[in-house]
This record gives C-alpha cells, structure tokens and sequence, in this order.
C-alpha cells in the first residue's frame, strides 16, 4: 500500500490542512510530536487510534512537500 494514500485533504476537516485517514490528526501535529522528541511507540502507546505506518507517511508527506512536491505529483 502507498503510505502517501494515508493522508487526506478535506476542506471541512482541520481547514484542509493535510491529515491523517480523515481523522482530526494533522500531519504537522504528528511532525511535532516526532520534533519534540517523543518516539513512534509512545506517540502509538498515547493515540491508540493512530497505526505505525500513520507516522511513516507522515515522515513521507514532509519529505514529499520539503522536496517541493504535493501529493497530486505523485497520485
């Protein structure tokens, strides 16, 4: 599975900032997480919700949008 397929962009959702299955997870919320330090298994331990490869597309998204690139480019 595409792990970019993981992320949504719905304008009624989080003002169609880029996130996670549809749910209220922003990308960049996941990024700062991973930012501030905290490990993918306590980020999963604390969000039951969220799965392993949520946090691998994220990373994936951000590499994506630095490398100046969207998700239509690669759809």
């Amino acid at each position: 599975m595409n792990l970019l397929s993981r992320i949504t962009i719905d304008p009624e959702i989080c003002h169609g900032k880029p996130c996670i299955r549809g749910m209220r997870w922003p990308v960049e919320v996941i990024i700062d997480m991973l930012s501030s330090g905290m490990l993918a298994e306590e980020i999963l331990g604390d969000h039951p919700e969220l799965e392993k490869d949520d946090i691998l597309a994220s990373l994936q998204y951000a590499k994506l949008t630095l490398s100046g690139h969207s998700l239509q480019d690669v759809a």
